[in-house]
């Protein structure tokens, strides 16, 4: 049996290859091996980091000089006539194409003919192979551009099966056109996760917040603000930790992805010109490329702060009490998912809010730790759940068709 995995994995983002990494470890959990291959951004890279065979989104590429002359000579028309032979010869005995994870049906920072266009030629190439789709706890919305629209709900109305990872998510395809009569809702899969074993901190005295920045520059990758937009948001993030080192507190600095480093300097730029050096002393900036090691800072922290999902999704693993500065409603559905309400727009939060819901949350830390271990115990049954159903349902079906 030979399953494929597509997604942005190896572009740099630690949720999206947290996701892979999830589902790799339920497929190499199950009694018979399948073999694995994995469509992506990066494959040279995902293939050393996760040892799976890896070929890149366009599909088994042509070469020679023969033919980038020919191609060269009529503008381009051959390479986009090969495009989707390439797509059906890389499926060529696949008999499960899996999207694992990721709010991959929406159109952050992506044009029409970017990720909405791959997923939905992959997913044609799919069917034209009679390979089964299974989109697997994924999320959706918004999706701005009506061509980015039709791309993302042709693709998902191709799957087999599917499932997201919240209600909005799945309410959000349904008035896009999607039927969902058949679909499911299951936490995310990165929370399949193993978290690390190291010690709560103490919270007498002197407390950690974990900060997460983004580089955050508006919701259209061509956003005519975005600069602004950015500046403003640094701003504010950086006026809210002068606060907590005012305060007394130790600030580490978290991030979710290879770009958010240069909002990490900025901030560190911004607050150094306030604060004095010992106050700066106690700030650090957590080395988290992967969201095993974004957990291991985060279990040094005593509350987070944070705008990308997959923070949120350890920062909650880690029964940490979390605040979300967002960009889309999939981090307020994640916390109310936890009984959590402590959220505010990345474009529009008050800093003053942001001191009051981190006074009230450090007041109650204990009892929202409780809550959180508690809700996270229901979180793995109800993953557990899902990986029978995909196995009885989608994979054992075809090992014996």
């Amino acid at each position: 049996m030979k399953i494929c995995l597509l997604g942005q994995f190896g572009s740099g983002n630690t949720g999206n290859d947290g996701s892979l990494e999830a589902m790799l470890n339920f497929l190499r959990s199950l009694p018979q091996t399948a073999e694995l291959v994995c469509i992506c951004s990066n494959p040279e890279l995902v293939e050393k980091e996760y040892n799976v065979k890896s070929i890149g989104i366009s599909g088994i590429v042509l070469q020679g000089k023969w033919y980038i002359r020919f191609n060269t000579l009529l503008a381009d028309i051959p390479r986009r006539i090969a495009s989707l032979y390439m797509l059906l010869a890389s499926l060529g005995g696949v008999d499960l194409m899996v999207i694992p994870g990721t709010g991959i049906l929406d159109d952050f920072q992506e044009t029409p003919f970017g990720w909405p266009f791959v997923l939905f030629r992959w997913c044609l190439a799919a069917r034209l192979r009679s390979t089964k789709i299974a989109f697997v706890s994924i999320g959706a919305g918004p999706i701005e551009h009506s061509l980015s629209r039709w791309f993302l709900r042709s693709a998902a109305k191709m799957a087999h099966y599917r499932s997201y990872r919240d209600k909005y998510s799945l309410a959000y395809m349904k008035k896009a056109g999607l039927r969902v009569d058949h679909d499911y809702q299951f936490p995310d899969i990165a929370f399949r996760l193993p978290v690390p074993s190291l010690p709560r901190p103490e919270h007498i005295g002197v407390l950690t917040v974990g900060v997460g920045v983004m580089d955050y520059r508006g919701w259209s990758k061509d956003a005519i603000f975005g600069e602004a937009i950015n500046r403003l948001y640094i701003g504010k993030l950086a006026s809210f930790v002068c606060w907590l080192l005012e305060e007394g507190h130790d600030v580490r600095l978290l991030t979710g992805d290879e770009r958010d480093w240069r909002a990490v300097r900025d901030i560190i730029e911004k607050v150094s010109g306030t604060m004095s050096g010992n106050a700066m002393d106690r700030i650090t900036v957590g080395r988290g490329a992967t969201l095993h090691e974004l957990m291991n800072e985060m279990s040094r922290v005593n509350i987070v702060i944070a705008t990308r999902y997959h923070n949120i999704v350890c920062a909650l693993k880690l029964a940490r009490p979390t605040i979300s500065l967002g960009y889309a409603q999939k981090n307020d559905e994640l916390l109310a998912q936890f009984g959590q309400h402590y959220c505010q727009h990345i474009e529009t939060f008050d800093v003053e809010v942001l001191k009051d819901q981190t006074r009230e949350i450090l007041a109650v830390l204990d009892d929202v730790h409780v809550q959180l271990a508690t809700r996270n115990v229901t979180v793995q049954q109800e993953l557990s759940v899902q990986e029978r159903l995909l196995n009885d349902n989608v994979i054992d079906p075809l090992r014996t068709a």
